[in-house]
């Protein structure tokens, strides 16, 4: 399973890459910190799963959505947030995203879930 993450805070990704890492059959192709950045990358790239925050460098993982869910609606998003407010999960939801999970409470959540996509 190649996953592309897409995070802009530089402390939390070497614990999504850790994360990531303990996923049998998974493998991290490559990463971004802005929505322009990532919807290049992620359509040149292809990956099977991507991990996705809301709030980036710059625009936002509803712009991300935006984009794959018209040029590329097989790769599957997984929102990590720490904005994990109802209707930013409904919006996320609306633009196509397989789960929504909440950075502060929810990362072993976003784990089993990657895990049940990876088998």
């Amino acid at each position: 399973m190649k996953v592309f993450l897409v995070e802009d805070s530089p402390l939390l990704r070497p614990r999504l890459e850790a994360m990531l890492g303990s996923i049998a059959g998974a493998r991290l192709i490559g990463q971004a910190a802005g929505a322009q950045q990532a919807i290049g990358a992620i359509l040149a790239d292809t990956p099977d799963v991507v991990v996705l925050d809301i709030r980036l460098e710059e625009g936002t993982g509803f712009d991300v959505l935006r984009a794959l869910q018209k040029s590329a609606p097989q790769v599957a998003v997984y929102v990590l947030t720490n904005f994990p407010t109802e209707p930013y999960r409904r919006k996320a939801e609306s633009l196509g995203a397989r789960g929504f999970f909440d950075k502060s409470s929810q990362f072993d959540g976003l784990r089993d879930a990657l895990a049940a996509h990876a088998d």
